[in-house]
């Protein structure tokens, strides 16, 4: 909540506050994030009759792109009252208030069954203390033959009992109270909490490089 005035100045017009996928060389920020955007449609098989949840809205960029794009009906919910807002407005001014609806509610909180769940790089916030709950309420939400994808910074597995027990930038300033998960300890806790299992992995690490380069020269330019 530092903003929506402050986050347009740094994001792109999708106002995508995650990882881009810079698929060739020459491609704008919002170019790429569109073609991750794409990329999670596709990954998910979207389709019109599709019923789809959203843990963490963010400005409603999935959201609207998902019902715009693909015809499907989709629930996403947001902790922050500033992006709630937005998000609203946004479905509004794009005429997507019949397949797009947007709660302001914790995820623990959700309920209901889902033929496909989204979570675009809000685990990181979670905190490893709820990781296990995290994936178990996935579970919960999902049809049995349903699909999760799940967009995560993730840390290297040798690192994650470091990263958990002690201090650091990402925890201070940009997660307070989160923890970066690693790829064992999701695994794990997927073994351990959920009837779901891992079908793909794509790597993005890349294209966060090119992201956080053009976030910085966004928000370096509109300093004043």
């Amino acid at each position: 909540d530092l903003g929506t005035e402050l986050f347009s100045r740094m994001l792109d017009p999708t106002m995508s506050y995650s990882c881009a996928l810079f698929e060739r060389d020459g491609m704008t920020l919002e170019q790429a994030s569109i073609a991750k955007l794409e990329r999670v449609c596709e990954q998910l098989d979207l389709r019109p009759e599709d019923q789809v949840i959203e843990i963490g809205t963010g400005w409603g960029g999935f959201a609207v792109h998902a019902a715009a794009t693909r015809g499907c009906r989709v629930t996403t919910t947001t902790i922050s009252a500033d992006q709630h807002a937005y998000a609203v407005a946004r479905v509004r001014d794009a005429g997507l208030e019949d397949l797009v609806t947007v709660l302001r509610s914790d995820y623990r909180d959700l309920r209901g069954r889902y033929d496909k769940l989204v979570s675009i790089e809000m685990i990181e916030a979670v905190g490893w203390q709820q990781i296990g709950t995290f994936f178990a309420r996935c579970s919960r939400l999902l049809h049995p033959h349903g699909a999760m994808l799940l967009q995560a910074i993730s840390i290297d597995d040798r690192a994650y009992e470091v990263e958990k027990a002690s201090r650091s930038f990402i925890k201070d300033y940009i997660f307070p109270g989160g923890c970066l998960p690693s790829l064992e300890v999701i695994q794990r806790n997927l073994a351990r909490r959920t009837d779901l299992q891992t079908v793909d992995l794509h790597d993005l690490t890349s294209s966060y490089v090119t992201t956080l380069r053009r976030w910085r020269e966004r928000f370096l330019a509109h300093t004043p």
